[in-house]
Order: structure tokens, then sequence, then C-alpha cells
């Protein structure tokens, strides 16, 4: 299939765009680099440098069959902040991207969305099925936009799904995580084994788990990609599905954080500070519904292989 990966030369949404390619799609990649990282374009796949709502129309007019859609703001202390940022670039440039899609009936569309959308859950593991109450800009423009998927599915039969991931880590060979504004705890622990930062903080030991810290559910970034592929093979004309990704289990920050002590040698200070408003004790997916639906199966489900990989893209970002 020709496809178009809008975000692909950030951290998932080039993973993927790698597996595509590896799976012999014709793969063409759409990115501002506001976010991104040019060397994190995959060879072998055609570079767009531009302006997601600006270029998606053209593009798309030379025909596709699927659109992955991974660009968007995502930091979550941002949203709070400048909440207009969210909604201008997550949700008005997806209207733009789905207008193109209509005019040119693209047939088929992946949705990068989130676990955000759930807010503080009810009950774990969080199934799809769960209430949706966003806890701040970000989730609540993810949300928003699967809103306006399911109504462009029903109207103009789209085959459309929309995954919504927990905690993603890993890397695959050359593509990794490299924020320049790093929020997700794994790459931060790594930063401090590798000398760029002097500690990692622990945000309350007193949580009701069994060693008192937040526990929360990580996927491998290579298995979020296998889901990706699977969701374009299966998708419906007509129907929106979403499905939660994770390992249907947790990791405590504790364990975390003794992970990376194992993996890297190094004996990473840590140290406990205030809990912070909003986290809940504990985040789980359960992912039943792609296993069943999808066939997907996280198959890079332990600590080691995520932060083993992880350690390995940081060595050779600090050799290169």
């Amino acid at each position: 299939m020709k496809l178009l990966v809008t975000g692909g030369a950030g951290y998932v949404g080039s993973v993927c765009a790698a597996h595509l390619l590896e799976a012999g799609h014709d793969v063409v990649v759409l990115d501002d680099l506001s976010t991104g990282h040019r060397d994190a374009v995959p060879g072998g796949a055609r570079f767009v440098e531009a302006d997601l709502a600006e270029a998606a129309g053209d593009l798309l007019g030379e025909g596709f069959d699927g659109v992955l859609h991974f660009a968007a703001r995502s930091l979550v202390g941002e949203s709070v902040q400048k909440p207009e940022i969210y909604w201008q670039a997550n949700v008005v440039t997806t209207l733009r991207l789905l207008e193109a899609i209509r005019t040119h009936a693209t047939p088929r569309l992946v949705f990068s969305s989130t676990a955000a959308t759930y807010g503080e859950p009810e009950s774990v593991p969080i199934r799809e099925d769960s209430p949706t109450r966003p806890t701040n800009p970000y989730g609540a423009s993810k949300l928003a936009i699967d809103h306006m998927i399911t109504s462009y599915a029903a109207a103009h039969g789209l085959a459309a799904t929309s995954l919504r991931y927990f905690n993603v880590a890993g890397a695959h060979d050359r593509f990794g995580e490299r924020h320049t504004v790093e929020t997700h705890l794994i790459p931060i622990v790594l930063q401090v084994a590798a000398g760029t930062r002097e500690s990692v903080q622990m945000f309350g030991d007193d949580w009701d788990t069994p060693d008192g810290t937040c526990v929360r559910d990580y996927i491998h970034v290579d298995d979020l990609a296998d889901a990706h592929l699977r969701a374009l093979d299966r998708a419906t004309p007509g129907v929106h599905a979403i499905y939660n990704l994770g390992n249907g289990h947790g990791f405590s920050v504790r364990e975390v954080v003794e992970a990376c002590r194992e993996v890297t040698g190094h004996p990473i200070p840590a140290e406990v500070a205030p809990r912070r408003a909003g986290d809940p004790a504990v985040l789980v997916a359960s992912s039943e519904r792609a296993r069943t639906e999808l066939g997907w199966a996280p198959t890079r489900t332990t600590l080691a292989d995520m932060v083993g990989d992880a350690w390995r893209f940081t060595q050779q970002r600090q050799q290169s």
C-alpha cells in the first residue's frame, strides 16, 4: 500500500514508518520537524517537510491507500498552560486532514490516540468502554479527534482505527525516544545513567500500591508498530474501531528505576518528591479487544526488554 505517515520524524511515527517499509509498503513521511528529527526519517521513505494542515490536501491528491496520523502536540503540562495550542495543533489540524481524506477518498486511517482520554479511571484494568473523562486539554483534544473520526467513518465510509497507547518504551534499531522536553520516566532515568541528569524524582512513596510508588503499564514501541500494521489490514469501511494497547500489567516507579540500574550498571540516585496532583495510583490497560479482533499480543513485555533497547539507543546517540 501507499501510505502517508504524519509525524513520521517523531518517536513512534519513525518506528512505525520503519516497520511499514520492512513490510514492503510505499511510505511518505510528512513532518514539519517542530518536535521531530530529520535523521529519524527511515531510509526508503519519501520525506516531505511541511505543515500538515497546509500540505495534506495536495499530498493526498496524489492517491494514497491510507494515512497513519501521529502528528500532535503531547505535553500534558503545556496543554494546561497553553490549551489554545492543543486545540489548534491537534483538533483543527486533524479536521483539515479528515477533510483532505474525504475529498480524495483515502480509504483508511489509523490514529495515534492515548490513554489520557480516560482521565482518572474508576477501575483497572481500563477497557475501551470505560468512561472517558480527560483531566487535561491534551487528553481532551485526542478524545475530540476520536469523536470526529467516528462521525467521518459513519458519514463517509472511512475505515478508521484509533489506538490508545499507555506508556511507550524501547527503541527499534536507530529509531528511539529523544524529546527536547522529556517527560517520560524511562528516558529520564536513563539520562541519569548517561550523565546528563543528576537524579530522578519519584513523586510519592505512599500510594496504595505494593511498594508505595505509582504503577503504570508499559508497551514496547515495536509491539505498538505491529498493532498499527494489523489495524491497517483489518480496517472496515464505515467503522471506527478503538483499541487500548498495553501489557495488561503494570510496573512501579521503583521497579523501573531498579531495572535501569541493572541494565546500565549505574547506581542512578533516586529521591522521593511530593505527589503530583492528578496522578492516579495505578494505570493499567486491558488489551483484550486488540487481542481478539486484531490478533495482536505484545511480545517484548519485560522491563529488561524495553529498558535494554532504550539504553542501547541512548548509547548509540552518545557515540555518534
